[in-house]
């Protein structure tokens, strides 16, 4: 497809570097000092398809009753701008925000006022099942029942048909810019959505997080696979739904996944209910923030982390720096935090950084994704071990 310009550009600043391929140069020059500074070969890059990747999204609504927009807001601003035709959305997102559109202005659903805290739409979530094609949806409400939502919610079903997966509620009244609520109300479909990475399942409840760009997600799944010594016993901090510790099962000889959110929680416990019962015995989830479960990597032959934005819990980082595995793999969102736990990981000196590696996870943006590894530092050096 033609890298011609967005049709929503300016106002939409959701791919501020449409257009352009590869890592953003600021990012790319980072890392490539990071590496230089530790003596590592040019840093390798990743980077996928440009166009439809987006499996999942969050869109906001608003405007008029009868007349919605639902797409992104604008830079420093709760003013929508309408993209009907997003290009790195895949066409079924696009699809599904054109038919709850449609549903919300037949059934005058009002749509939300930030500034008034009045009106019921606020937000859309779609999320996109590989395996069926069909989209998990959620409409998230400034609500406490479904009541008022029965006949919106009819016509979105009815229209979407065999396209849709499933079809939630989600109430959120508080008036902050928190997108999702904690009460989730299922309509109708299954109960979650089911990807594959390296051989597993992997299940996810509307409310968990997930990654958007599935195809540079599984690369970077991948690639922590092929740094997996058989039989190690792993620990996964940030575990999430279990997209990396599951698909490392077969090669872990013991695992043990903490992870804070009762959804990813949620669908963590599907994740292994589905195992056998051999495979669940070499597992054990350890629910919690992170920063409190640290001795969850005391005799961990590799630790995993792949935190939030914000990067590592003080406690977790000051635990790994003071008894360090003979492996740490740092899946990083935020070259800021990255940079700030790595020198705190190191100033022990029990750690030395051995690989580096970027994955352009969100084209056409200066986000980049980079995966570290560290060896305890009597390893890297070759010495007894």
């Amino acid at each position: 497809m033609s890298l011609s310009a967005c049709p929503h550009q300016p106002p939409c600043d959701g791919c501020p570097r449409f257009g352009a391929q590869g890592v953003a140069r600021a990012p790319r020059e980072t890392l490539r000092d990071l590496a230089h500074a530790h003596g590592l070969p040019a840093v390798a890059e990743h980077s996928g398809e440009l166009f439809g990747f987006r499996h999942r999204a969050r869109l906001a609504i608003r405007g008029r009753r009868g007349a919605p927009k639902i797409g992104l807001f604008e830079a420093g601003s709760h003013h929508v701008v309408h993209i009907p035709n997003c290009r790195v959305h895949h066409p079924l997102i696009n699809e599904v925000a054109g038919v709850v559109r449609g549903a919300l202005a037949q059934a005058q659903v009002t749509c939300y006022s930030d500034r008034a805290h009045l009106g019921r739409a606020r937000y859309l979530q779609v999320v996109i099942e590989r395996r069926s094609m069909t989209a998990q949806v959620v409409l998230v409400v400034n609500a406490i029942t479904a009541e008022p939502l029965i006949q919106c919610l009819e016509l979105i079903r009815a229209r979407l048909g065999s396209r849709l997966h499933s079809l939630w509620l989600n109430f959120n009244t508080e008036p902050n810019n928190v997108i999702l609520g904690s009460q989730f109300h299922h309509h109708c479909g299954a109960a979650t959505v089911i990807e594959e990475f390296g051989g597993a399942d992997v299940y996810y409840p509307p409310g968990a997080f997930g990654q958007s760009n599935l195809e540079m997600a599984g690369k970077i799944v991948g690639h922590i696979r092929d740094r997996i010594t058989p039989g190690a016993r792993v620990t996964e901090f940030y575990a999430g739904v279990g997209a990396i510790g599951l698909s490392i099962l077969d090669q872990a000889g013991a695992l043990t996944l903490n992870e804070v959110s009762p959804a990813s929680l949620e669908g963590l416990q599907m994740g292994v209910a589905q195992l056998t019962a051999a495979q669940r015995n070499r597992i054990r989830v350890v629910p919690g923030a992170a920063g409190a479960a640290s001795d969850a990597a005391r005799g961990a032959d590799l630790v995993i982390v792949d935190p939030p934005r914000k990067g590592l819990d003080p406690q977790l980082t000051q635990y790994l720096a003071q008894q360090p595995p003979a492996q740490l793999i740092y899946v990083s969102c935020s070259l800021e935090s990255f940079a700030h736990d790595a020198q705190q990981l190191q100033a022990a000196g029990g750690l030395v950084l051995t690989e580096l590696t970027a994955f352009n996870l969100m084209p056409f943006t200066e986000h980049v994704e980079t995966v570290a590894l560290w060896r305890r530092a009597f390893i890297a050096g070759g010495s007894a071990g």
